[in-house]
């Protein structure tokens, strides 16, 4: 991701650290990963890339970042995302 991408993705998760909600264009619903679970898309200079993120109460948890190369979001991505949420969960219980 260039310089512009990461600024524009920093912008936008700050943004949700601050309680702003996002929707289109910049932000979709992902509930195929679970509740509260969102799709950042940054517009690069060279390709467009993907923040999977879940919203929590106290944290913006991001699941995933990843250049965007389909048009729907492959199933191993949404696996992954599933998988890295729910062990999140279990060590932050933990606590």
């Amino acid at each position: 991701m260039s310089a512009v991408g990461r600024l524009e993705a920093g912008g936008l998760l700050r943004q949700l650290q601050g309680g702003a909600k996002l929707s289109l264009p910049h932000s979709r619903p992902m509930p195929s990963i679970g509740v509260r679970c969102h799709e950042l898309r940054i517009i690069d200079v060279a390709r467009t890339w993907r923040v999977i993120y879940r919203l929590d109460t106290d944290a913006v948890i991001i699941a995933d970042v990843f250049p965007k190369t389909t048009q729907q979001t492959p199933v191993r991505i949404i696996a992954d995302c599933k998988r890295r949420l729910k062990l999140y969960d279990q060590v932050t219980r933990e606590d």
